[in-house]
């Protein structure tokens, strides 16, 4: 049986963050040796079940949340897109995030834009009013709070218009101005560059850190999640997407 992958994103108008998951899907595929098509859930085209509908029905196709939370995306769209294109070979694996991985990155990230232990940390996520998601954001605050050794605060890009998850980044850096003195870093739970991330590089931190970007930990972590899927496992029918087990 052959194989492929289906990397499935956001969706953005900036040409940078649809060339990102361009390159992410071909860096997959060296190291999969298997294609790696693209798709997106919003903002622009192809969707999943577009492309999903176009591939051969005897090839087994892994689905890659390319999200860095279980957010409304992955738990109703892509599975919706599934079950619209009805590929019987089509499994969903866990989205990208969040995984410890995800917080080496973060670190690296952080070192790179010029963090300094002692540095007040705020980890910054696209913002969701879905409970989960909001819960994933909380966890990979964990991941990374372990990596430094050091309390991570968290604001959202976009905060929810319902008030609820976190306020946006630029007021939680203004509240600890008033705290007193000392430097505040950024860490970009973003995955490709955006109006999230100038967002960010406009919030008044001392350091703003890249998105996750094409690093090699995220490459090889999509790729696990990939070979996560397990062959012969028939698309969710429905709204509740059939997650492969992974580490």
């Amino acid at each position: 049986m052959t194989a492929g992958t289906l990397l499935v994103a956001h969706g953005t108008r900036n040409p940078a963050g649809v060339s990102m998951i361009g390159d992410l899907a071909q860096l997959m595929s060296r190291q999969l040796r298997h294609p790696v098509r693209v798709a997106f859930v919003d903002v622009l085209g192809p969707s999943p079940s577009q492309v999903l509908t176009e591939l051969p029905d005897d090839q087994h196709i892994a689905v890659v949340p390319a999200f860095l939370a279980r957010g409304y995306h992955v738990r109703a769209d892509i599975p919706g897109h599934l079950a619209d294109a009805a590929h019987p070979r089509a499994t969903v694996s866990r989205a990208l995030g969040p995984s410890p991985v995800l917080a080496e990155v973060l670190a690296h990230r952080l070192a790179a834009a010029g963090y300094r232990p002692g540095d007040t940390v705020v980890l910054a996520a696209a913002g969701s009013s879905d409970a989960r998601a909001v819960r994933d954001v909380e966890s990979a605050a964990g991941d990374l709070q372990r990596c430094l050794g050091t309390q991570v605060r968290i604001g959202f890009a976009a905060p929810a218009a319902d008030g609820s998850g976190y306020p946006a980044v630029a007021e939680v850096v203004a509240g600890l101005r008033t705290r007193g003195p000392g430097r505040i870093a950024v860490a970009s739970y973003l995955l490709a560059d955006g109006l999230f991330q100038r967002r960010l590089h406009d919030c008044g931190a001392d350091v703003v850190a890249a998105p996750l970007g094409l690093h090699p930990r995220i490459v090889d972590l999509a790729c696990a999640r990939s070979r996560s899927t397990s062959p012969g496992l028939r698309a969710a029918a429905e709204w509740t997407p059939r997650l492969a087990a992974s580490s």
